[in-house]
């Protein structure tokens, strides 16, 4: 998988983390496993996203890492999941996390569910069907004022890095439909992003036309 610029992680510097991407056999079809977080975190706040964290001393690696978090986020039982690889490394600039996609597949189906209140909202089994409905997929400006890719599905808006490794998933498996049918989406605003018209105002006066 390619990395975009804006994602590709400094030499250094940057807190290791992993997600665990885990991919089953539901009722209509292949589907992804993505939590939403709780209102109020620190960080990504209300976001859907897949299980993931930062890493912890005794975890060997990526996969330990996104495995257990998983877990203790979801319920999910580990002894279900077959480990399939890695993902490249990428970095989310605003927070200063490294992440490691971890790739899965769910061998073995268990029941999940928000097993960690305070910092998980709810646990979903998105089909792959529902993500690649066109009818499901805007673009989004982000608060740094940025666009990128974005699903409704579920009831929630996923958008930001889950979004974005959803959207190359949809590429690189084959399951993309043509979804803005030759023509410039207009990005949807998100809480707290900036519009052209904002950002233009806040430009310096030399970088504006007349002045």
């Amino acid at each position: 998988m390619a990395v975009p610029a804006a994602m590709r992680p400094p030499a250094s510097g940057g807190r290791e983390s992993a997600v665990l991407i885990l991919f089953g056999e539901g009722e209509t079809g292949p589907d992804v496993l993505l939590i939403q977080r709780s209102n109020g975190l620190r960080r990504h706040s209300g976001q859907p996203a897949f299980p993931g964290g930062s890493f912890e001393p005794h975890d060997e690696g990526p996969e330990d890492c996104a495995v257990r978090e998983a877990v203790e986020e979801t319920g999910v039982d580990p002894l279900g999941i077959e480990l399939l690889g890695r993902l490249p490394e990428l970095f989310i600039r605003h927070s200063g996390f490294r992440v490691v996609p971890v790739l899965a597949w769910w061998r073995e189906p268990s029941e999940v569910h928000a097993a960690d209140s305070g910092e998980v909202a709810g646990v979903v089994r998105v089909p792959v069907s529902e993500l690649a409905d066109p009818a499901n997929r805007i673009r989004v400006r982000h608060p740094n004022g940025s666009v990128g890719p974005a699903f409704r599905v579920r009831g929630m808006l996923v958008w930001g890095f889950t979004a974005a490794i959803l959207h190359r998933l949809l590429v690189l498996g084959g399951w993309e439909r043509p979804w803005l049918d030759g023509k410039q989406a207009e990005p949807v605003p998100l809480p707290g992003s900036v519009s052209d018209d904002e950002r233009q105002a806040a430009e310096p006066s030399r970088h504006r036309p007349g002045t």
